[in-house]
């Protein structure tokens, strides 16, 4: 998924929100001792070491607040970067860098934080075929955000929203009266409406999956929180004819060992509903 920050109306709308949930209509302790025509400078500096994404978020940031503001970054998203790093260095009314302050830091730090953790799992599973892919567990509004930092910190993205692909899941089988049932009803769908769509199946036992490999005519199937011996399983009855994503329960200390198991994409939900912001702070330069 490419993100043009620059040209997406979601950032924009995304950036002006904040900024008013943030500032409201002004910024009443940096008009009552700044002076407005004061210039100034300011840096924005790594306070642990890390995965950096949201570096162009800063200069929309900064743009929307105020268009005297530059920003000259001096590391790109995807960097690895190291406790004490200078990120990038802000020039302009000084009133305006302390009142966008907050709003850049916090994007900067969520995606910083999600990238930093991606890594971590990519890195757990280096030398295996998995993939590290997130979920749609973002938060309201951010998502577009939330997989351009997954992105960043070398993971992959999964659907974006609910018409990005067909995921059939336990209560979709369910309501459908069955796995068989679900598939053909989804088949004939989209037959029906002339649309050409992968389709992912959600299983949970080994049965399911003997029973999508005669249905066929699927792009994926999903073992959804099986035990590591089950899940050899079902890889080697699968043997390479569907691609296999691992779900469920996902941790930094297990995903290696379902790597192994031969899947080829790991979900992680936890890239994006549990992550640790980076610590990036802004330093006013007198």
């Amino acid at each position: 998924m490419e993100i043009n920050y620059l040209h997406d109306s979601r950032i924009g709308r995304l950036i002006e929100q904040a900024l008013f949930e943030d500032v409201g209509f002004g910024d009443i302790t940096s008009e009552s001792l700044i002076p407005e025509e004061q210039l100034g400078k300011a840096e924005l500096i790594a306070k642990e070491s890390g995965i950096i994404s949201g570096i162009d978020i800063v200069t929309l940031v900064f743009s929307c607040v105020d268009g005297q503001v530059t920003f000259e970054p001096s590391v790109q998203d995807g960097a690895l970067v190291e406790k004490g790093v200078t990120l990038g260095q802000l020039h302009g009314p000084v009133r305006s860098l302390l009142t966008g302050e907050r709003v850049a830091l916090n994007f900067l730090q969520r995606m910083s934080g999600i990238a930093t953790l991606t890594h971590k799992y990519v890195h757990a599973v280096a030398g295996t075929k998995a993939k590290i892919t997130d979920t749609r567990k973002t938060v309201p509004g951010l998502r577009v955000l939330d997989k351009k930092a997954v992105l960043d910190g070398g993971g992959i993205n999964h659907r974006f929203a609910l018409d990005s692909m067909v995921l059939i899941k336990d209560n979709h089988i369910a309501a459908a009266g069955g796995i068989t049932n679900a598939v053909q009803r989804c088949k004939e769908f989209l037959k029906k409406n002339q649309t050409e769509m992968k389709i992912e199946v959600e299983t949970t036992s080994i049965e399911q999956v003997k029973e999508l490999l005669t249905i066929g005519g699927i792009d994926r199937i999903m073992l959804d929180n099986y035990p590591l011996d089950l899940m050899n399983e079902a890889v080697k009855l699968i043997n390479g004819i569907i691609e296999v994503e691992a779900s469920g329960g996902v941790n930094l200390q297990s995903v290696r060992s379902i790597a192994e198991t031969g899947v080829d994409v790991i979900s992680v939900g936890a890239l994006t509903h549990s992550p640790k912001a980076l610590d990036i702070s802004l330093e006013y330069l007198p």
